[in-house]
């Protein structure tokens, strides 16, 4: 196992481009979309499973984890969720055909708490910071907080005054980029080293200066919700409640299928409205107006991507039934017949829309889980 972990993270470029093309190629298997399709599914949630495996593999090598770009985590939640992701769809074909189209979605439910408990935990673990991709992208993009660095661009400090040696060996030498704290930090131990031998308490000193130039190492402790609601007031709650919606929203939503059917509109109409309430509240409280900088969310780059991405997933609405079937489908339907007579393009439209079409009838596809 050691062997072929060492053979991933040297060879990462061409173990994607291997799996691209092998996942790219699942979409061509045949029956994929017929009624006896566990066999492709099969095949396609074995290679999605290996995938996250080579993700986890490169994700935890030593030198990502020594460079503090990984968060390390007793519980590998990202590969835990990928794999549940990529058994879902099996798990549905499975049911569907041993079960029926009723009793299916007891399966998926039970499929989707799953998922649900193991994201809150990430979700808890990792600080109640915003999940990146469901969960499966590690969010652990740290943010600088200039307002307290002692220096400015140009290497030198801020604040103005007299300060003494104290200042000199705690604050010049602490910055590896100021060229007048390193000097004086070399004057100061070739000081202290020319005083050794007249002084027999060179070493005391020698240690004491040692600790003063070497602040201690903080303690990373986890943030909890306390922390959150003492520090961030009500937003901190708003926040903490718009992400358990985003989370627990594509289980609400099968159970609201497995009510009423996928026919009714109650569940298609109560998705949606939990989706626009957990977007309203995070940007209400990413927004600056209204309350205090110490209040107010700073999201890093990834965060913000995050926020596109969800906002992108709303598309799928388009392709859930009852919207499908309603109105979707006769829109393919229409701009197929009018590129078919077009050659190529026309072969090349009526592949894509059984394509688009056979995906849609399975709930994994378009749940945007």
């Amino acid at each position: 196992m050691e062997s072929y972990k060492r053979w991933v993270r040297r060879n990462k470029d061409y173990v994607h481009s291997l799996e691209s093309l092998a996942n790219g190629l699942t979409w061509l298997l045949p029956e994929r979309f017929s009624d006896s399709e566990i066999g492709p599914e099969a095949v396609t949630t074995i290679l999605g499973i290996i995938t996250a495996i080579n993700e986890h593999i490169i994700d935890t090598a030593p030198s990502r984890m020594q460079t503090g770009s990984v968060e390390p985590h007793s519980f590998p939640y990202s590969l835990c969720i990928s794999s549940l992701k990529d058994l879902e769809t099996l798990i549905e074909v499975v049911a569907q055909h041993y079960y029926g189209d009723d009793k299916k979605w007891n399966f998926i439910a039970v499929t989707e708490a799953t998922k649900v408990l193991v994201r809150l935990a990430l979700f808890r673990n990792s600080g109640y910071k915003m999940l990146l991709h469901g969960g499966e992208t590690p969010n652990d993009e740290r943010q600088l907080d200039t307002s307290t660095s002692q220096y400015n661009v140009d290497g030198f400090p801020k604040y103005g005054g007299h300060h003494g040696p104290g200042y000199l060996r705690t604050n010049h030498a602490q910055n590896p980029w100021n060229l007048e704290g390193r000097a004086l930090s070399a004057l100061n131990t070739f000081g202290e080293t020319a005083r050794m031998g007249s002084d027999p308490s060179w070493l005391h000193r020698v240690q004491h200066q040692h600790a003063i130039i070497e602040p201690p190492r903080p303690v990373i402790q986890r943030t909890t919700i306390s922390t959150i609601l003492s520090e961030k007031g009500l937003h901190g709650g708003l926040f903490l409640a718009g992400e358990v919606l985003f989370i627990t929203r594509p289980l609400i939503y099968v159970l609201f299928i497995r009510r009423y059917g996928t026919r009714s509109w109650i569940p298609w109409f109560l998705s949606l409205a939990v989706d626009f309430v957990g977007m309203g509240i995070l940007s209400k409280v990413t927004k600056s107006g209204g309350h205090t900088e110490e209040q107010q969310f700073h999201l890093s780059i990834s965060e913000n991507d995050e926020v596109k991405r969800r906002k992108l997933l709303w598309a799928l609405y388009l392709m859930r039934d009852p919207f499908f079937s309603k109105y979707t489908r006769q829109r393919l339907e229409s701009t197929k017949n009018i590129l078919e007579p077009v050659p190529i393009i026309g072969f090349l439209a009526e592949k894509i829309v059984e394509l688009i079409i056979g995906a849609q009838t399975r709930y994994t596809y378009m749940s945007g889980s």
